[in-house]
């Protein structure tokens, strides 16, 4: 909802359970008002009033308190905006009008020739924001940096505590808490591609709990280089500031009649704890930003670490075979398929079925993928080159490179600079006929290398092409998907190298990482869940000994369990599983597809957090609910403590469809439920129905 006061100047946008309020004055200065609990429009007219506090000297009234701070003017903190002309640098701007368009309200703005607007739109309790800079002068806008928003905390007397999702490659978003201070904290990433580094989202408390306490959150939709700072002023007010690019070397140049729009920065709050905002979080997700969230993601069958490079049609028919027995329901060929691709040496860039292997293209086995009941998917890695390819040696300039520099081959291959029209246009055709030869129902998009070599010689700005490469690889994207609306897409970057809300706009789901053992995935997975729902969240079970990265042995039970907290695959050798294996693996995919609506729909509940000993986690969507339980040690003979569950009716009785048993809700709630797990690597799944 939202409400305007009648002097024009006050404006609040309110959710079911929160509300945000900004204040303009007679100076023109955008003030922020108010982010949290939800309040009445008179609230918000009375604190525009209110005075400002007294400021020391060497010190701005405005820091800390402006919605959008640019450079220019007795200004002291992080400046979102940084623009420069031939005549001048920084920005002085003068309020122009407001309008609104359903429940986006825009304020706009100008200095000059730049035409600036500050975007906002309540969702459920997600607010995002944007900014649209439009030259409209007769000179070129350097943009130094533009940022999409920034948002402000009040101080609180016992400090803040920073959440943040670190990481590397196979060990992606894990949670991380440390105290707030004084300062600036910074995250993000120069790598030209989101990063398995850092997740750009970050939370702020000061004593909240899973399931209490209020909890503040920003995440950024931008799938290359970005940069989040978090920064406790001098009055311990706290301001978060975050966009496209990691420093102010410049996004890009717009000439007259030229635009940008940043890329959504989106922010919640909630006083249900952790928990309550992930599910804040997730429920925004599913509504406004995944496409088509409502139909539940099939199991899924990747070719990779049973194959690798060494593939052939009557190899991947007998793994089809294999993989439907099992009861899957999507068979995905990856890497090896194309080109002279044997290796990771050559064929990136030539996109048709190599002839040796596929002697009459991907059309035969994708009918006989779907003879066998399952969709038929392929894995590409469009952005890349291999230097050893017909691409390459018909087009070298068409990579990013630094002239008279040398160059950087990360795993054999180059970055096609898409920002270039004829590169996107390239792709489309290539990937368009692709995707009309054979009947391809998905679509694995890798990205296997950071930006190393970023240069456009010729250009006048090459620095541009670090966003106008994501702008290009968005639109190609965006392409495909209306010309193929029934072709499903997966983002991979080396596992879950690019994951944020902008490219989860494009696609269906996301490798969350190449980390596949199954103890390990735990906290990757606890880490993903504080932003990310399960229902983009692909885990694979694959084979025991994990030969992948450390030997460790598990059993297919615990393997399973644990991939059935999200989208559910097998990456195994097929051929190498007896048939015990497999009839065990029809019973689990099996049990899976009937909790598959409550997983990948239902509010999550995290019960018990993985760290060593019993974890669980619990699902709830409408009258069932999904309990999900894992052992990892047991020591000294102790008893594994009940897991108390979340988000049942006190007053009700649920049946556990495992045991037969039935129980109150009220006593679920206070005194948990009995897993009977016991050992190392243990696991259990309990179906609760309410009766």
């Amino acid at each position: 909802m939202l409400e305007i006061a009648e002097n024009g100047r006050t404006w609040i946008l309110s959710g079911p359970a929160s509300s945000y309020a900004l204040h303009l004055t007679p100076e023109d200065e955008l003030l922020h008002l108010h982010w949290g609990p939800r309040i009445a429009l008179a609230d918000a007219e009375a604190l525009a009033v209110r005075p400002l506090p007294e400021y020391w000297p060497f010190e701005s009234r405005l820091d800390g308190r402006e919605e959008y701070p640019v450079e220019g003017g007795p200004r002291f903190t992080r400046p979102a905006l940084s623009v420069r002309t031939d005549e001048r640098r920084g920005t002085e701007w003068t309020f122009e009008s407001h309008d609104t368009e359903g429940d986006e309200l825009r304020l706009r703005f100008r200095d000059g020739g730049l035409a600036i607007t500050l975007h906002y739109r309540m969702r459920h309790d997600v607010l995002e924001r944007w900014v649209t800079l439009d030259n409209q002068g007769p000179g070129p806008v350097e943009l130094l940096r533009a940022d999409s928003a920034t948002w402000t905390l009040p101080d609180r007397e016992d400090g803040w505590r920073l959440s943040q999702l670190h990481g590397r490659w196979a060990a992606e978003s894990l949670l991380t808490q440390t105290p707030l201070t004084y300062g600036e904290k910074v995250i993000g990433s120069r790598r030209g591609h989101t990063g398995h580094q850092h997740l750009p989202w970050v939370a702020l408390d000061t004593d909240a709990t899973e399931e209490r306490g209020e909890v503040y959150g920003a995440a950024l939709g931008w799938s290359g280089s970005w940069r989040i700072a978090v920064a406790q002023l001098p009055d311990a007010r706290v301001q978060i500031t975050g966009g496209a690019g990691y420093d102010e070397s410049g996004l890009l140049s717009l000439a007259e009649g030229e635009s940008f729009t940043t890329p959504v920065f989106a922010g919640l709050w909630s006083d249900g704890g952790f928990g309550g905002a992930s599910r804040a979080w997730h429920a925004y997700q599913r509504a406004y930003v995944i496409p088509d969230a409502d139909q539940d993601r099939p199991v899924l069958f990747n070719s990779w670490e049973a194959t690798n490079f060494d593939i052939s049609e009557e190899q991947q028919g007998t793994l089809a075979r294999r993989a439907a027995a099992a009861g899957v329901e999507l068979f995905v060929v990856d890497d090896g398929w194309f080109g002279t691709r044997t290796s990771d040496r050559a064929g990136l860039g030539d996109w048709s079925p190599n002839p040796d292997r596929f002697p009459s293209g991907l059309k035969p086995l994708g009918d006989y993928v779907h003879a066998l009941g399952m969709q038929f998917g392929i894995w590409v890695e469009p952005e890349m080159v291999n230097p050893d390819s017909e691409l390459y040696r018909a087009h070298p300039d068409w990579v990013q490179y630094q002239e008279g520099r040398k160059r950087t081959e990360f795993r054999n291959q180059l970055v096609l600079n898409l920002a270039r029209e004829d590169v996107q246009e390239y792709l489309w055709e290539q990937l368009d006929a692709l995707l009309s030869s054979a009947p391809i129902d998905y679509v694995k998009w890798d990205f296997n290398r950071c930006f190393t070599d970023a240069g456009w010689p010729g250009d006048p700005y090459p620095q541009r092409l670090w966003v106008d490469h994501v702008r290009g690889f968005y639109a190609l994207l965006d392409r495909l998907r209306a010309a193929h609306p029934g072709v499903a897409f997966e983002s991979c970057s080396g596992g879950g190298g690019r994951i944020d809300l902008g490219v989860l706009s494009r696609t269906d789901q996301v490798w969350t990482s190449d980390n596949t053992d199954p103890l390990d995935r735990l906290a990757i997975q606890h880490g993903f869940s504080q932003i990310h729902p399960a229902r983009v969240m692909a885990a694979w079970v694959t084979d025991s000994p994990n030969t992948q990265l450390n030997d460790r042995v598990s059993s297919l039970r615990f393997r399973f369990v644990s991939s059935m907290a999200g989208v559910l695959g097998v990456g195994g050798d097929l051929t190498e599983w007896t048939e015990e294996e497999l009839a065990e693996a029809r019973r689990w995919v099996d049990l899976y597809k009937e909790i598959r609506p409550v997983v990948q729909r239902g509010d999550l509940y995290r019960l018990r957090p993985p760290r060593g000993g019993l974890s669980a986690v619990q699902y709830v969507l409408g009258e069932e609910a999904v309990v999900l339980a894992w052992l990892q040690a047991q020591h000294y003979g102790e008893p594994v403590p009940a897991v108390r569950l979340r988000g049942l009716d006190p007053a009700a009785s649920y049946e556990c469809l495992e045991t037969g048993e039935v129980h109150r809700g009220a006593v679920l709630l206070h005194h948990g439920l009995r897993t009977g797990l016991r050992g190392d690597l243990d696991a259990a799944v309990f179906r609760l129905r309410r009766i």
